[in-house]
């Protein structure tokens, strides 16, 4: 079976959406410590700042090598391009303009006049030159942006040179429609990292590997978004300004944004509610709370509508070996590798009750990968209601059935038992955990469940890949190719069948699926068309796929909540991008100043 080795970034700019929405997404990785967040009225500011909460500390300050959402990255770095999340079209950043090629095969990019880095030090098509060519087309850096600029089959990558001082050009090999909307990576300083490129450590690694840890002061960090890291301090809060050298500038008019780290939703609720936080995302326990609270908090409700992304459950597909012993105990792989398994598990889970529950109405029941809101969502997509006897008896014909305690087993009459992990901390996931905890005891299933902070959570779907079940989220966009790093089997994303990352020892007997590839393979036709039915058509198939075979099942799509406060002017609130999307244009209203 062929592989693929391609996936795509998860998109900065949607990183306004997820920081706003934590309580439904998935979160910074978990650093947590005893100390408790002070107040932002101890930071002796004035009252032009915008205060809000994460539920952990970063993992990097190096934006090539982050995979998690939110990031800082939102505010310290800027690509050539970005997607308007109001209105979906493309828009210029570091580039004022670009051209396509009549063959459609290359790009040219003109970069705006005079930009700058936040040392002083010019912005030109070198640092472009260096970004995409040093580092994203860099097979030495494990980033999570390479495999989203693949082109066709072969998965060839673009050529990028330049032109002039302002000027540069990406070529393909082949037709790619994505191809405008994946030049939006940070662009980094050539002046400050290429060294770290050339330097490589006793084992042959490049020293960037390790570049900009979260251990770095932030006056090393050398950025081209419209804020700077001025201070962090762990387990605490984060801390930005404005960069003096923004393109924009004088924008941004906010002269401060704060990062508390607050490590549980419930602590978040009360310190947005006394006032010490400006924004939050309004999980549904509190809507009803917040709703009454509008006027006399001096804050608005915005409702984007159902939001962008996924949630969902997924077992542990991979097959694989390292060192001799196998990924997965052989007994549990044998059943999650059933799909007649997993399908009566997702006709147990009763995702109906989590929206009226645990989402309190404010939310839909998701079947797809590919969000409602996108155009090339499929409706006719293959659904599982809520029916436990349908489940029994996928599990019968599967060669399941029941002992006298009433416990279920396996054909060798072992009793079907596996831990399940989710993210500690976001109160709306333990509680849908909890809810499939029990719908899945009812089923005759023993479930370990356990929240475990995020980082260790990451490390086991990324590095040992020691897990049986998991329940997470994905972000999302109109643009399907976006997600496509979860579907390629040599991709970062690829979750339920993760392969080796970089440097780590390899695998031996990992088994990429018929089914598995199909999907891939799609994506990447999907990618090469240009029409839009006919991409359409080819994205409908791959849902199809996933909705047989699910190697996720779908719980719930929320509505996209976020409640700010009225201080705040020039709000334009949007599933995809979130409150505070357009940072750099908004602004503290005159009279909520002292």
């Amino acid at each position: 079976m062929k592989k693929n080795n391609a996936f795509n970034l998860i998109r900065l700019k949607q990183f306004w959406a997820f920081l706003v929405a934590i309580a439904l997404t998935i979160t910074l990785p978990a650093v947590l410590t005893a100390c408790n967040p002070q107040s932002t009225s101890a930071l002796g500011v004035d009252d032009n700042q915008i205060v809000i909460s994460v539920l952990s500390d970063p993992k990097t300050f190096n934006p090539a090598l982050s995979a998690e959402s939110p990031s800082i990255f939102g505010l310290t770095y800027e690509g050539l391009v970005s997607e308007n999340p109001v209105t979906g079209e493309t828009e210029p950043r570091l580039a004022e303009s670009w051209e396509f090629s009549d063959d459609q095969l290359s790009i040219t990019f003109t970069l705006r006049e005079n930009l700058k880095w936040s040392d002083g030090a010019p912005l030109t098509a070198d640092d472009v030159v260096f970004s995409y060519n040093q580092v994203y087309l860099n097979d030495k850096i494990p980033t999570n942006s390479r495999d989203g600029l693949r082109v066709g089959i072969e998965g060839t990558l673009p050529t990028v040179e330049k032109l002039g001082d302002r000027q540069v050009k990406f070529t393909i090999t082949e037709p790619f429609a994505p191809f405008l909307n994946n030049t939006g990576l940070s662009i980094l300083p050539e002046h400050v990292l290429q060294d770290r490129i050339d330097q490589t450590d006793s084992e042959g690694n490049p020293l960037f590997l390790g570049t900009w840890g979260v251990s770095t002061p932030p006056r090393e960090l050398v950025s081209n978004g419209p804020y700077l890291l001025k201070n962090y301090a762990v387990g605490q809060r984060l801390i930005f300004e404005p960069n003096p050298y923004y393109w924009r500038a004088p924008q941004p008019y906010i002269e401060q944004v704060v990062w508390q780290i607050v490590p549980n939703t419930d602590t978040t609720l009360l310190q947005f509610r006394s006032g010490d936080l400006d924004v939050t995302g309004v999980s549904p326990e509190y809507f009803s709370l917040l709703k009454r609270e509008e006027e006399r908090g001096q804050f608005s409700i915005y409702n984007g509508g159902p939001d962008y992304g996924t949630t969902f459950i997924s077992f542990n597909l991979n097959t694989g070996q390292r060192d001799g012993r196998p990924l997965v105990d052989p007994i549990k792989s044998k059943w999650f590798n059933n799909v007649k398994f997993r399908q009566a598990v997702a006709q147990a889970i009763d995702r109906q009750r989590m929206v009226n529950n645990i989402y309190r109405g404010l939310g839909e029941v998701q079947h797809s990968p590919i969000s409602v809101q996108s155009p090339f969502y499929n409706d006719q997509v293959r659904v599982y209601d809520y029916d436990l006897d349908e489940a029994r008896r996928l599990l019968a014909e599967a060669g399941f059935s029941y002992n006298t305690e009433g416990r279920l087993v396996d054909e060798e009459n072992n009793p079907v038992r596996f831990s399940f992990i989710t993210n500690a901390g976001n109160k709306i996931r333990e509680a849908m955990a909890t809810q499939i905890e029990q719908d899945l005891e009812a089923l005759g299933m023993q479930i370990d469940y356990s929240p475990i902070s995020f980082n260790i959570l990451v490390d086991k779907l990324s590095n040992s890949l020691d897990w049986d079940c998991f329940l997470l989220g994905l972000t999302g966009g109109n643009e399907p190719n976006g997600g496509a790093n979860v579907w390629f089997p040599e991709g970062n994303l690829h979750m339920f069948n993760q392969t080796a990352r970089a440097g780590s020892t390899p695998l031996t007997d990992r088994v990429v699926n018929d089914w598995e590839q199909e999907i891939a393979d799609l994506y990447i036709q999907a990618a090469q068309e240009l029409d839009f039915d006919r991409r359409k058509a080819l994205y409908d198939r791959t849902q199809d796929l996933a909705a047989e075979h699910l190697p996720f099942i779908y719980l719930v799509n929320n509505y996209s909540l976020a409640a700010v406060r009225n201080k705040i002017e020039g709000v334009e609130h949007s599933a995809l991008g979130g409150a505070l999307w357009n940072i750099e244009d908004l602004t503290i209203s005159a009279e909520f100043k002292e």
